[in-house]
């Protein structure tokens, strides 16, 4: 603690010497902010780069020795349970930990929590160490791969809510996002993105957010170049208002780079199911441009950390760490229910199920995400998210799973001219009651860009590839 205090003294001392050394000199106004911005972006840039440091040895230690992180995880959860008769409180036994507490479905943990017998989840912006490494190392892989876009203004944020895990602590907002601070709303983060013409990066809560933003930019286009046009007082840039109007005009393929011809990537955050909205917009809007997500989340935290923003896929490293997680082998067609294992017992090429326990709820969560491992970070797995269990249509038994479904679907507008798909959803008739005078079928909905009406001949083919 004290540790932390000197350092937070020495900071804040760094912050204030430009000050003190710039008065009595013949230097504009202007000149003086521009430099103060850039000592404290450097500065402030140090600091996370020494702290990302630290916490890289600790990634390191814990994915070393993943027996006993995950060893001290599952204390952790057991001797943290808040406001429940914990039947194993004080054990930490792998086996008695198992035999107590069964796995449970995230369906029946919702209705545990609806009935009040579980506290509620915690909150969407994940707290906490892993949360704050997860940031930190992100942020520095980002930095390495792009090392333009962490330079004072180089990113702007679109939607309220933030990519990054944890939020940054005071000493690093000299970072310099281009963002105005303390906005809640997406038009005052999308009006003030637009304003910016030299970004090089743009970040949205998650991928699905900012292909809300993207339709509502262009639904809403002459508005957004008409407040721009009028600017802060004193500050009019019809300019810029006028690039904006010329770029909607061109259509949505590629608009991102026409708006911020400089743009190199877009950051969100993966929580799983944001495959389709990715392709959506590497197709149309953010063509030419690479996506990173800096972690993998679920409702009880951070569950992967992403060291590869180059990698076009998004890849993350399952962490030891709390909360505590096991992975449920997937089998097709199996009839008895696999047993769990431990991160280092991951291998490579097989799918496996995330299986969640927090200190919160004290309670084993199958999640329904599947990931599939595909190399190892010293002793823990490395793994890529495939697609959510529990989620099959079937009107006659035949089980449909949603990746297949999606995967079908895809290649059938795969055929269809100049379409892509945005988004989609898929429901059996008898939850409409639109099996009146036919056969029990699917009802399957799309939203579609480039393809305004589906003829019969596109749905005939969309047939035989769903359901051949």
């Amino acid at each position: 603690m004290l540790l932390w205090l000197l350092w937070l003294l020495l900071l804040l001392l760094l912050f204030l010497l430009p000050m003190l050394t710039m008065i009595g000199k013949q230097t504009s106004h202007k000149a003086r902010l521009s430099w103060l911005a850039s000592l404290q972006h450097r500065v402030a840039w140090r600091v996370l780069a020494w702290a990302a440091a630290w916490q890289r040895r600790r990634l390191e230690h814990s994915t070393l020795h993943v027996g006993q992180s995950q060893q001290q995880a599952l204390t952790w959860c057991l001797q943290g349970a808040q406001g429940l008769r914990c039947p194993i409180r004080g054990s930490t036994d792998m086996s008695t930990f198992r035999n107590h507490l069964p796995l449970t479905k995230a369906s029946q943990a919702q209705e545990k929590e609806s009935e009040g017998h579980l506290p509620p989840p915690t909150s969407n912006q994940y707290h906490g160490e892993t949360s704050l490494q997860a940031t930190l190392l992100g942020l520095v892989a980002l930095n390495k791969a792009y090392p333009e876009v962490l330079a004072p203004g180089g990113t702007a944020r679109v939607t309220p809510t933030s990519p990054w895990p944890s939020p940054l602590p005071w000493p690093w907002r000299a970072l310099g996002w281009a963002s105005p601070t303390g906005a809640k709303d997406s038009e005052t983060l999308l009006l003030e993105a637009l304003r910016s013409p030299e970004l090089r990066g743009l970040e949205a809560g998650t991928a699905v957010d900012l292909l809300d933003v993207f339709l509502d930019l262009e639904s809403r286009g002459e508005e957004l170049a008409a407040a721009i046009a009028v600017g802060n007082p004193g500050a009019p840039l019809p300019r810029r208002a006028a690039e904006l109007r010329d770029a909607l005009n061109q259509g949505s393929r590629g608009l991102a780079l026409r708006l911020w011809p400089k743009l190199q990537v877009v950051v969100t955050l993966d929580a799983g199911g944001q495959a389709e909205a990715v392709a959506a917009l590497g197709a149309l809007w953010c063509q030419g441009l690479a996506f990173f997500s800096p972690a993998y989340s679920a409702s009880g935290g951070v569950m992967g950390l992403n060291l590869w923003p180059e990698q076009p896929q998004g890849l993350y490293l399952l962490l030891p760490g709390a909360p505590f997680i096991e992975l449920l082998p997937v089998k097709e067609g199996a009839q008895e229910e696999a047993a769990p294992t431990l991160l280092a017992e991951a291998q490579k090429g097989k799918e496996y199920e995330l299986v969640l326990t927090d200190h919160i709820s004290l309670t084993r969560c199958c999640l329904g995400d599947v990931v599939q491992v595909v190399g190892a970070y010293n002793k823990c797995p490395v793994v890529r998210f495939m697609y959510r269990l529990d989620q099959a249509l079937s009107v006659r038994g035949e089980v449909t799973g949603e990746n297949v479904f999606s995967e079908a679907l895809a290649q059938a507008v795969g055929q269809w001219p100049g379409a892509k798909l945005l988004d989609h959803g898929c429901v059996e008739s008898s939850i409409l009651d639109s099996s009146e005078g036919s056969a029990p079928h699917y009802e399957v909905f799309v939203e579609l860009r480039g393809l305004r009406n589906l003829s019969e001949e596109n749905r005939d083919k969309s047939d035989g590839v769903l359901w051949p």
